[in-house]
Formats: C-alpha cells, sequence, structure tokens
C-alpha cells in the first residue's frame, strides 16, 4: 500500500516534492513546512487551471483561488480549502506577530499538512482521471531536523546553516513575546530563554551569510537587532541592501521601508521606497503590499493606496486587514462600505492584530442589542489586547465591564487590578478618564462593604478597596 508522500507523487510528481518537503519540515522548522504549504497551494492553482487553459490575471495567490472559483474550475469547498492553507502558509511567515507559541506553531503545521493532503484525496479522481488508490498515512519524525544539523556542523552546507538558524530564531521570537507577556502580569523575573536562542541563531547566519542570500539577509537583521549581544545598524542595513538588490523578497520589502521612513544608512527616498517596495509586491511580500499603500497614502493616491492595502490584505497580512477596514469605513480611495469594514476588522481581530481586537471588543460592549448575550469574545479580546499590547484603553474597557457586569458578572476585584494598572500605564489625557472611575468605583466597593454580611463577599471588596486606596492621581 502506498504510504501519503507516494500518494501525493501519484497526484503530481511537482506537488509531491513540495509536499514531502513540508512534511520533513513540521517537527524541527515548522515555518519553513508552512511556506512550502503555501508554495504547494500555488503550484496547485497551476495545476488545476491547466485543463481550461486559463490565465490568470495576478500572481497573487487569493486572486488565483477567486479566479478558479468564479471559473467554476473548483467548488466552494475547495475553495475554502485553499483560502485556509494560504492563510495558514502566511501565518507560517511571521508566526511572532501572530502571538503564536511554538507548539501551537507545530500544531499549525501538523494541521496544515492533513488538511492539504485531504485536499489532494478529495480532487485526486478529477485531476488525474484515475482511480483513487487506498494509502497510509506515516506519521511526522525529527529526521530532517537531524539532518538539517548534521549538514549545518558537518558538510558546512550554507542552506542547512540558514535553516537551523531560521528555526532558532522563530522559537526564540515567539519565546520573547511571551516572556514578555508574563513578565507584565509579574512581580519576580521571568526566565529568559530567547536571548541564546537568538545568539545561536546569529551564529549560524553569519556562517551562510557569504554564500547564501536568504542568509545574508538574516545576517543584517540580526545585525541591526543585536541577536548576538551587540548591535552594528550600519553593517545590517547593507547587507540587507546587498541582499534586496540580489532579488530577495523580505530583503526588498525592508530596504523599501527603510526608504519610505528613513534609517540610520538610507535617507527618505520615495521613488526607491516604491521601486523596492513594488518589486518585493510582485512576488507577493505582505509587508511590501502595505507599505507601498502607506506610500500611496501619505502622497494622498487613495485609490492606489486602497489597491495595495487591500491585495495585503487579501494575502492575510492582519494590520492591513486592520486599515483596510478603516478605509473601507471612511471610504477612502473606494466606496463607503461599513458591512465590508465589519468583515475585514474581524478578520484582523481573528489574527490577533492588538487594534483591531479592541475595536471589535469595543463594537461587542457598546451594542445596545448585546445586552444578554455572550460577551465572552469581547472578553478574550481585551485580555489579548492587554497582554500584547499593554493597552489602557483595553485596562479601562475591561474594568467598566467587569464592574458593571456587562459580561455575566460582577468582579470588582479585578476592575480596581485593571484600573490601577492602567493609571501606572496612562498618558495626562487616559488619566483624566481613569479618574472618575476611579471614584466611582472605590464609592461602589463602600457601598457594597457597608451593606452585605457575607464573609467571602466581604473578603473580595476590602482586597477591591485596598487597590483603590491610594490616590489615582501620582502626586
Amino acid at each position: 500500500m502506498l504510504n501519503d508522500i507516494e500518494f501525493v507523487n501519484l497526484f503530481s510528481a511537482e506537488l509531491g516534492e513540495d509536499y514531502r518537503k513540508a512534511k520533513s519540515y513540521v517537527k524541527d522548522v515548522p515555518t519553513q513546512a508552512l511556506l512550502h504549504v503555501r508554495s504547494f497551494s500555488h503550484k496547485l492553482t497551476s495545476l488545476l487551471a491547466e485543463p481550461k487553459k486559463v490565465r490568470f490575471d495576478s500572481p497573487n495567490l487569493y486572486d488565483r483561488i477567486e479566479q478558479l472559483n468564479q471559473r467554476r474550475l473548483i467548488d466552494v469547498k475547495t475553495t475554502r480549502a485553499l483560502h485556509k492553507l494560504r492563510a495558514d502558509g502566511n501565518r507560517g511567515a511571521h508566526p511572532e506577530k501572530y502571538h503564536l507559541t511554538p507548539e501551537q506553531l507545530q500544531q499549525l503545521s501538523e494541521r496544515s499538512i492533513k488538511q492539504l493532503l485531504s485536499l489532494v484525496e478529495s480532487l485526486f479522481v478529477t485531476v488525474t482521471k484515475q482511480e483513487k488508490p487506498e494509502y497510509y498515512f506515516e506519521d511526522f519524525d525529527s529526521l530532517a531536523g537531524r539532518d538539517l544539523c548534521y549538514r549545518a556542523v558537518m558538510e558546512r552546507d550554507p542552506e542547512s546553516q540558514y535553516l537551523v538558524g531560521m528555526s532558532l530564531k522563530t522559537r526564540a521570537l515567539m519565546q520573547r513575546e511571551q516572556e514578555h507577556a508574563l513578565q507584565d502580569s509579574r512581580d519576580e523575573a521571568v526566565e529568559e530563554r530567547s536571548t541564546a536562542s537568538l545568539k545561536q541563531a546569529s551564529y549560524w547566519f553569519s556562517q551562510a551569510a557569504d554564500k547564501d542570500l536568504n542568509a545574508l539577509y538574516e545576517h543584517g537583521v540580526s545585525l541591526i537587532h543585536g541577536y548576538s549581544g551587540e548591535t552594528d545598524v550600519v553593517a545590517g542595513e547593507l547587507a540587507i541592501a546587498k541582499a534586496a538588490d540580489a532579488g530577495i523578497a523580505n530583503a526588498m520589502a525592508l530596504l523599501g521601508y527603510f526608504y519610505l521612513v528613513g534609517s540610520k544608512q538610507f535617507s527618505v527616498d520615495s521613488s526607491l521606497a516604491q521601486k523596492y517596495l513594488s518589486e518585493a509586491a510582485k512576488l507577493e511580500q505582505s509587508e511590501a503590499m502595505a507599505n507601498l499603500g502607506v506610500l500611496y497614502y501619505q502622497q494622498e493616491d487613495l485609490e492606489r493606496a486602497y489597491k495595495y492595502i487591500h491585495r495585503a490584505a487579501q494575502a492575510g497580512f492582519p494590520h492591513a486587514q486592520y486599515h483596510l477596514a478603516l478605509m473601507l469605513a471612511r471610504g477612502e480611495g473606494c466606496q463607503q462600505d461599513a458591512i465590508k469594514s465589519a468583515h475585514w476588522m474581524a478578520e484582523a481581530a481573528e489574527l490577533g492584530q492588538v487594534d483591531a481586537m479592541l475595536s471589535c471588543a469595543q463594537t461587542m460592549l457598546h451594542d445596545d442589542g448585546a445586552i444578554g448575550q455572550d460577551l465572552s469574545q469581547a472578553e478574550t479580546y481585551l485580555r489579548e489586547v492587554i497582554k500584547y499590547g499593554h493597552s489602557v484603553p483595553a485596562m479601562i474597557e475591561l474594568s467598566i465591564a467587569l464592574a458593571d457586569g456587562i459580561l455575566g458578572r460582577i468582579d470588582v476585584v479585578s476592575a480596581a487590578a485593571l484600573l490601577k494598572m492602567a493609571r501606572e500605564r496612562a498618558n495626562p489625557t487616559e488619566l483624566e478618564v481613569i479618574l472618575p472611575l476611579w471614584e466611582s468605583l472605590a464609592l461602589q466597593v463602600d457601598t457594597v462593604l457597608e451593606m452585605t454580611t457575607s464573609p467571602q463577599e466581604r473578603a473580595s471588596l476590602n482586597k477591591a478597596a485596598e487597590l483603590l486606596s491610594e490616590s489615582p492621581v501620582s502626586e
């Protein structure tokens, strides 16, 4: 009986190679696995277009999927499956921006492989015109990771060194985000494991930089951010520029950003920003699309700004989805459309964009028809925004909701703790909002203390009163 890799090879030898690579990286380099999933999805659209000789209007994967759907070459189920794989591949490119833990990233890559396999199974007869054979799924293993390490260390293979570096960097950046989030919620110091991993990543990028252009780009990023413990911004920016001139998409996107906002080595230059961002956008680099939209927005060319921000949003970039929602709400460069605006705001929130999560939570909480509804999603969003964005408005919103019972329960201790946290981070304008809320909550606590006889309730109220005993305005 065939195994799953042999089964996909029977479907398409070219796609079978992408599938094999994607599966081999799941355990040790899940970001690479997800990038191969995206590559598989892109090539699959070409395979599905061949019978009708369809020529795609755009290299953008979202557009290709939609074109196949509009020509009725794929059904709704296949369309949704391809869009899901496209989104998962995008999340694999920058998992730290989606607030994923290393465990969640690996689970995502395992799930994507199985979804990809299920898609091949559903398309097998249509594409090959053959009867679908039986096959079995071989479990994921770590052989690829061990082989990578061997080739990186013993054979000094540049691509392997780059991939080992990427594995270490990805894990370190996700660890660092979790460390920062935990540190804000604890008084004692959180053990920091990310620094050592970044130093190791920096080493491998530097080893491969002379022979691997992707490693050269990552080496430049490492120098700028001081992964090794020391920064060299000028050398880092020059390394990125060299990789950009060699056609590396991420490097062109970052160099374009340098020209857009200015950096230590590169002065603001709109024409060069447009050049590099456009080249990266042609390669479907989502941040480049978004920043190209920003460039056109700054130049008040709103129609072109909308075009590129919309493309970046379709590519799954959450910051672009949030800004697209704002443009649709205002009718900037497009027809004003509140329904589409709400859709893209929800998409961005689901992918963890903090401004979008706050906006969606506020919409849910302030909806007149929300009374009696389950507002747990609003609470989840607010807690995520507080955890990752340290947002004072989110702390205030959640404090009010808990104090007033909007979430289906009253929790004055948590409400007081959130107000205290907000006060410590607030700017003068935010402090003006906090002051009356602080006084109102303190009065609410004192009033209930005078009335209640429940020992448990009194203990909670006394804790809240203690948190609110300090003056809300710093001396």
